[in-house]
């Protein structure tokens, strides 16, 4: 199956209202790419626009949705992730209610449980946020 023929909520830990990705478009080794259609009903939503708290959120999540698909092709046993850091981020615009945003995460080191992506969330062609995070992966399931 492709990515993105999965319902979002059987490769992502989160569950309703938390859930800041709406579909899977893309996966493979090193990257992977989410879209999600922010609405007022989101409740990391303030004053019409995805908070910043949001994005990171977003960001997370579209990691978590491509180490999910991953592990289901595998048929292995998801692991539950956790932000360990927020580096460099730089939010240009926050994304208004109604837009449709793509989010892209590359992996630019693993190793010991730890994942460090480099993450970018765009409208059309225009960048919004971009960050460095570091995701840390519990042994427990």
């Amino acid at each position: 199956m492709s990515p993105s023929e999965y319902d979002i909520l059987s490769i992502i830990p989160q569950k309703p209202p938390f859930v800041m990705v709406d579909k899977l478009i893309h996966c493979d080794d090193t990257s992977a790419r989410s879209i999600f259609l922010i609405t007022t009903e989101n409740i990391l939503v303030e004053n019409g626009h995805l908070s910043e708290a949001g994005i990171v959120e977003n960001i997370a999540q579209t990691a978590a949705a491509r180490s999910g698909y991953l592990i289901r092709k595998e048929n292995k046993i998801a692991q539950i992730g956790y932000i360990g850091d927020v580096k460099n981020l730089e939010i240009a615009e926050l994304p208004k209610i109604n837009s449709k945003i793509e989010t892209e995460i590359v992996i630019k080191n693993q190793i010991f449980g730890i994942t460090v992506i480099a993450g970018k969330m765009m409208c059309g062609n225009k960048i919004l946020a971009q960050c460095e995070m570091k995701i840390f992966i519990s042994n427990q399931t």
